[in-house]
């Protein structure tokens, strides 16, 4: 039986995807072979991670993101800054923080409540990021501090359901399905 590997995003407008990548260029040539940089198509806002499952458990999870989607208004995302993180651990990634929003965490907390009921996974604490690289723990010894302002607003009106097929060269992403919110 062939599984799918599932979660779910917010994409990114293509000129917060081009100012991302501009970023990147800023640093690819430090430690070119120990960091792994996120592709321009693969930038997005990961909701939550569901997993392995079939096309039947996919078309019941696309149906129940319908209805959550139904339930939440479109709104805004504030970016803040570039830092390494996660913060307040050793750093194993670039990445963008996003400012902690009320209208965020409700989506976020009825989408992984939802898929906990489904899957009996237990999520972490949601902090809303935009993962541009990841790297070993023995890197981060190397870089240096890293807190840049990137100040943008996201729209989002909408949450896909994603695929990722995990390649040698790194994971390529393939929206499945997208549903507006409000809808």
């Amino acid at each position: 039986m062939i599984k799918r590997r599932l979660f779910i995003a917010i994409n990114l407008p293509e000129e917060v995807k081009r100012k991302l990548i501009d970023y990147q260029g800023k640093w690819m040539d430090f430690e070119p072979h120990s960091i792994n940089w996120v592709i321009k198509p693969n930038l997005h806002i990961t909701m939550v991670f569901i997993g392995y499952v079939t096309d039947d458990e996919m078309y019941e999870i696309c149906q129940t993101l319908k209805e959550i989607a139904k339930r939440h208004e479109p709104f805004f995302i504030n970016l803040e800054r570039i830092i390494l993180g996660p913060p307040n651990t050793t750093p194993r990634m670039f990445w963008v923080e996003g400012e902690e929003s009320q209208k965020l965490a409700d989506l976020q907390g009825d989408l992984s409540d939802t898929i906990q009921q489904r899957t009996g996974y237990k999520y972490k604490a949601f902090r809303p990021h935009i993962t541009l690289a990841r790297f070993k723990y023995e890197i981060a010894k190397s870089l240096p501090k890293v807190d840049e302002p990137f100040k943008y607003q996201i729209p989002v009106e909408s949450i896909e359901l994603m695929q990722s097929n995990l390649k040698r060269t790194g994971p390529v992403y393939a929206v499945l399905e997208s549903m507006e919110l409000g809808g």
